[in-house]
């Protein structure tokens, strides 16, 4: 792996590894448009400076935009979350093997 692409990974996962901002792109996967009342009930328990925030870096980033009906990922936002997607599986398998370690 070369030094670019290590800096490159290294850039996202510190904006991904803020609190809740997976769970904000998570919000938007499925790609219809979020008010921000709608996403923080879609996150839970994010408190709205918070949410601010998190929204603000994924614009940033370009990961998320907003648009006249609400927040919604960009193309390289549902990019990343394409590459993601098998998360959820891995994640079941990982937890039921760490499960069986403490059993």
């Amino acid at each position: 792996m070369s030094a670019k692409e290590k800096a490159a990974i290294c850039q996202l996962l510190e904006l991904l590894e803020s609190r809740y901002a997976i769970q904000v792109l998570w919000a938007l996967k499925d790609g219809h448009a979020q008010t921000f009342r709608l996403l923080q009930d879609s996150v839970g328990r994010i408190t709205p400076n918070t949410l601010n925030t998190r929204i603000k870096e994924l614009r940033t980033a370009g990961l998320v935009s907003h648009g006249k009906d609400g927040y919604v990922v960009t193309a390289t936002g549902a990019e990343l979350l394409k590459r993601l997607h098998e998360l959820p599986q891995f994640a079941l398998k990982w937890a039921a093997g760490q499960a069986k370690k403490t059993a």
